[in-house]
């Protein structure tokens, strides 16, 4: 079985490999560490192994692990999940990173619960590219009021989009959502030009996100094997 810090290599060695393909550098594309429902000592793992960048889906249990690696203060901690208004609190409190942010309203209740002492938040938003009325995101036609609105918010700094695309092995389908988000990415640029992540590509699509311009990916069980259930 291998170890974390093998996966872990090997993963980056794709990403590497991926990108050199699609003709980026091989540094382009960062690796989020999806550490949700994974110990304490994964993490460490993880860390040990050279893994600066972790993601969190739930709220407690992120909170939680911040708290308890405390002292490891080079961790950048991202929240990638759907966040509920009740707890936009500890997200603001606690987070580098939201890149989960899918209505105006909880980007405005984090912004005004962000501790002054601490640097702005950095925000992605989550677009809804497939359409899917059952999936969180703002939809496309959206977007440029969402990032005006979000860019005027003192605590709160607009780095970029999110997206989690359909569920399929339809190439052809994930290819045109892809582009898609790429060419929202492109657009937004152009009005934004601190925006510089676009966050998309998990195990089963990380080749084809990269060749359509994911600037970072986001991995689990591919790092720390197969998922728990939450703590």
């Amino acid at each position: 079985m291998q170890t974390i810090a093998e996966r872990l290599k090997s993963a980056q060695t794709s990403i590497q490999q991926y990108s050199q393909a699609a003709n980026r550098s091989s540094n382009s594309v960062r690796l989020l560490a999806v550490s949700k429902t994974k110990p304490i000592e994964d993490i460490h793992a993880a860390y040990g192994a050279g893994q600066r960048c972790f993601g969190e889906n739930y709220v407690q249990e992120g909170v939680d692990k911040i708290i308890q690696l405390s002292d490891l203060t080079d961790i950048e901690w991202h929240f990638i999940g759907p966040l509920q208004s009740n707890k936009t609190k500890l997200v603001a409190e606690h987070f580098d990173w939201m890149q989960s942010v899918d209505r105006l309203k909880i980007a405005q209740r984090i912004n005004n619960q962000r501790p002054v002492a601490k640097s702005p938040l950095k925000i992605c938003i989550q677009v809804n590219i497939s359409r899917e009325p059952q999936k969180a995101g703002v939809a496309p036609e959206e977007l440029v009021h969402v990032a005006q609105e979000i860019s005027s918010l003192e605590q709160l700094e607009l780095r970029g989009l999110m997206a989690i695309p359909s569920a399929t092995e339809d190439t052809q389908k994930l290819t045109k959502e892809f582009e898609d988000m790429k060419s929202l990415f492109n657009q937004l640029q152009e009005s934004h030009p601190q925006i510089d992540t676009l966050s998309m590509g998990m195990s089963s699509d990380l080749a084809l996100a990269i060749e359509h311009g994911s600037t970072m990916v986001r991995l689990g069980t591919a790092i720390f094997g197969a998922r728990q259930k939450p703590l």
